[in-house]
């Protein structure tokens, strides 16, 4: 009778020291949304350390290629490309995000909705050198390049596009 009952109170303790099965998609999701968080802080914190235009649009383009890797493609583009899209941005002396435009499209609306969606998930972007910003915004303009599965490279930093 002691033995069932060592046996039964063991058991008990066992089971109360078992851990159920998480959610990973619960974890996975909470864990995104603050990594997500943290790259925004670092983001809105952290100043650029270009001193030109051309340089400060370099580390912009890597940062919306970083932040949106999965929608970037990683060899070289497709001679003839899907679609073109230029956009018109401003942003502030602090790295909000203050407007974006389409300036030149081919009206392809799903690949205007990707460089709009991908430029809004990389705000706030590191502050710009105060020599650069003019009026309180610095106005720039990227281009994506999309290839035929919708995924895009930045002309700034693009590879050059294969031969025909």
């Amino acid at each position: 009778m002691k033995i069932r009952t060592a046996l039964l109170l063991t058991a008990g303790v066992l089971a109360g020291c078992a851990t159920s099965t998480p959610d990973t998609s619960t974890d996975r999701s909470s864990a995104k949304a603050l990594r997500a968080e943290r790259r925004a802080d670092t983001r809105h914190e952290s100043a650029s350390g270009a001193s030109t235009i051309d340089g400060y649009k370099r580390d912009l383009a890597m940062r919306i290629s970083d932040i949106n890797s999965s929608k970037v493609y990683p060899g070289r583009p497709q001679a003839l490309l899907r679609s073109v899209v230029v956009l018109r941005y401003s942003v502030d002396a602090q790295g909000n995000l203050l407007r974006s435009e389409i300036m030149r499209s081919n009206r392809d609306r799903e690949t205007e909705s990707t460089a709009l969606a991908s430029l809004r998930s990389a705000a706030p972007f590191p502050r710009p050198a105060s020599h650069l910003v003019r009026h309180g915004k610095l106005e720039l303009s990227e281009t994506w390049l999309f290839n035929n599965d919708g995924r895009f490279q930045l002309r700034t930093i693009a590879q050059p596009q294969m031969d025909q």
